[in-house]
Parts: structure tokens; sequence; C-alpha cells
């Protein structure tokens, strides 16, 4: 019996980020792969000419949509193996409902992966918002004023504050497991959790409100969908506390941007935004130019540790299935597609 055949969609560009070589080098060994050698992602239709007598499929950032033709071409397919983050863009709700699922065709993503880093870069945000460091950076690089008086003081760092999570997604997850060694109090809103599974995961479950009253710091990681888009609004700010930080790391749709500049211009809180909407915000912007607002171009999720942790988890989830016939950790639960990020 031959070795599995995997159509390997991602460009060199995206291989020699996401794989390390002796990674990549063990799938070759492992299984026959037809790889891209273009320097262009492949169109969904070279896809579909090339997809028949794959028992995998890799794909990765760039990657086209898999269409219908796609699907009816995959006559061996068994897993989609995608070594990067969200799926949506490349498998359409109407694909899935039709093929995917009812073909039990397993999708894997490396979403995981990015989470660590996502979740490490939050943490480091939540720090630099209370103790307001780029304020200080700039006042010593611009003006050389050393402790500059106009900077407010934040009553309230990291250390045992209060914080909440809004949604708990991996990303959501992981930073409250990183919170940890912090003692901190760990709020969570997320309507898809019960009081019983946010204790187990060390936070106490909320409304979104009540989130937003007691919180020190207020950090968003829901998935950008119909049911979440402009759900942190004006009235949710009015109840921050005066020195609270407020952090999105996760889509700039969720927040109202309009909302969220009337409350920074008082300067009660810190914003920090590594995603807004739209992305980058336009040169006229005021929320570009505040003290109070650190904005930083969608960089949260990029770092060598976590972009070589894609192409691991990508290929044990191809052993995983296609050679130790084990349930693939990592495996995107599209029966609940709406809820996706």
């Amino acid at each position: 019996m031959g070795k599995p055949k995997i159509l390997y969609l991602p460009t060199p560009e995206h291989t020699c980020k996401v794989f390390r070589k002796d990674t990549y080098g063990r799938m070759c060994r492992l299984f026959e792969v037809r790889a891209n050698p273009e320097e262009r992602n492949y169109s969904s239709e070279e896809v579909a000419e090339l997809v028949p007598g794959c028992d995998a499929v890799v794909t990765g950032w760039g990657t086209p949509p898999l269409t219908e033709e796609v699907f009816r071409r995959a006559d061996k397919l068994r897993i989609i193996a995608h070594s990067a983050g969200s799926v949506k863009h490349m498998l359409s709700k109407e694909v899935v409902r039709k093929y995917v699922l009812p073909e039990g065709i397993v999708v894997f993503s490396a979403n995981e992966a990015i989470a660590y880093n996502v979740a490490e870069a939050t943490v480091g945000m939540m720090i630099m918002a209370k103790r307001r460091f780029p304020e200080h950076i700039d006042a010593f690089r611009r003006r050389g004023v050393w402790r500059d008086p106009g900077i407010p003081r934040n009553g309230q760092f990291l250390l045992g504050s209060t914080v909440g999570v809004v949604g708990a997604s991996k990303v959501g997850r992981l930073v409250v497991k990183f919170l940890e060694p912090f003692g901190v109090r760990v709020l969570v809103y997320d309507p898809y959790i019960s009081e019983w599974e946010a204790g187990r995961l060390g936070a106490e479950k909320v409304e979104l409100e009540e989130l937003f009253r007691l919180s020190d710091i207020v950090t968003v990681h829901a998935p950008a969908t119909s049911e979440t888009e402009r759900m942190i609004r004006a009235e949710h700010f009015r109840l921050m506390k005066d020195g609270a930080a407020f952090i999105n790391t996760a889509r700039g749709r969720l927040v109202d941007h309009d909302a969220l500049l009337e409350e920074a211009r008082t300067g009660r809180i810190t914003v920090v935004l590594d995603v807004t909407d739209p992305e980058p915000l336009p040169p006229d912007s005021p929320l570009r130019n505040l003290p109070n607002v650190y904005i930083t171009p969608h960089v949260a999720g990029a770092g060598y540790y976590g972009y070589f942790l894609i192409g691991d988890t990508t290929l044990r989830a191809l052993e995983d299935y296609l050679l130790l016939n084990k349930p693939v950790e990592g495996a995107v639960p599209l029966e609940h597609y709406d809820r996706l990020a």
C-alpha cells in the first residue's frame, strides 16, 4: 500500500514562514506530497484539476475558495489541514453543508498555534496599557520629559486586578491561563459556556454590562459573526472605571468605533487596538492621534515561534489522522459554522 497523497497548496514563501525545514522534510518522507512550485497561489479551478486521487489537502494563507467543483472531483479526500487560522474564507457554509459534513471530511485549523502568540501579546498589552508605557516613551523621546506629570497615573496595575475577557475562544482561554501568575480575578462573558465551564477555566461568568463595570482591564476575544458585530457600544464604554484599559486583538467590527472614540477622548481609559474597522484606520481618524490610544498593525499573532508551531501542528494532524487513525486535535467544529471566527 502506497503512501497517502497530499495536495500541498501553499506557496514556497508560506512554507518557509510556517514550516521548519525538518518538519516539511518529515512530511515529504511520510507522504507523497504534490507541492505548489509557483510563487503564487493556485486558483480554485487549478485546485479542482489537481485534487483527484489525493487523501489530504494542505491549505494556508491565500488559498482560494474550495468550491463545489473541488469537492465533486475530490474522490479520496479525507482531511483538509489548514496551516493558518480561520477556514471560513475558503469553505463556504454551503460547501460545508453539502460536502464536508456529509462526507465526513475532517478540517483542521492551526488556530491554536496562532492563539498562543495573540494571548502572549495580549498580556503584554495589559501591562503596557496599565503603566502607559507608550506615553512615557513618547514624552522622553520627543520632548525630553522625564516622568511627565501630565500622564495620568493608573491606580491598579495588572497584579491583583480584575480582568474581563469577552469571549471564551481559544485565545480567550489562553489569556486566562497566562494570567494565573498575576493573581487576577477573571470575569468572562460568553453566552455559549456554562458557569461550571467558566469556573473550570478559573473565571466567573457574568453579563457583558457587569464585566465592563467591574473590570480594570477589558480584553476582547470573541469571533466576528453577525451576532457579535458592533456588540461593544457606548453604553459599555460608559460603564468602565476611570483608569481602566480596553484591549482588542480580535476583530475591529466587534466594536462601535464612534463610541470608542467618544470615550477615549475623555482620557478616562486607555485603549489598545491591534485590530480596527476599517484596517488600517484612515489618516484622518482621530483615534490615531489620541495619546491614550495605542494602535498596532494587526501583529499580535505574528511571531516565529508561533508560526513554526503552525507547521508542527499541521503535520501532527496529518500523521494522527492518516497514519495513526487517531482523532485530530484542532479539528474545526464545522457543525457550529455560524459561531466560528
